[in-house]
């Protein structure tokens, strides 16, 4: 199971929704496109950390991107950029669940719509 970056951000704005899904689906993994997203958006080094802990906690497996993922994501850009507003982190989250044969959990369904084969479980907030 891979978890969005919505789900995640989600949760560390205190919705007990994402909480309860995070928690009911450990242990779980992220794509490193995640991983940035979520370090980007932290306030300071403190709260970086206190991030890093959790997620060490959690025992969250980090996908990094191959080749196979890249090149499979270079090919949805390709393919669905204009007709589906296909973008860089989205089709490389997307193609990391199709090379891993992983599920997504995701509040953002629309963003993989065009993804032909990707499993996704919604998150409603």
């Amino acid at each position: 199971m891979i978890i969005d970056t919505d789900v995640l951000i989600w949760h560390l704005r205190g919705n007990e929704k994402a909480k309860d899904l995070i928690y009911k689906s450990l242990p779980f993994s992220i794509s490193v496109v995640t991983y940035i997203e979520l370090i980007q958006g932290m306030r300071d080094k403190k709260e970086m950390n206190k991030l890093i802990k959790q997620l060490t906690k959690w025992n969250v497996e980090i996908i990094q991107i191959s080749n196979d993922i890249s090149t499979r994501a270079m090919i949805y850009v390709e393919q669905y950029r204009h007709s589906g507003a296909m973008e860089l982190a989205d089709a490389l989250i997307a193609a990391t669940c199709i090379n891993t044969s992983e599920m997504l959990i995701t509040g953002n369904e629309k963003h993989y719509k065009s993804i032909p084969n990707i499993q996704i479980k919604k998150f409603i907030p």
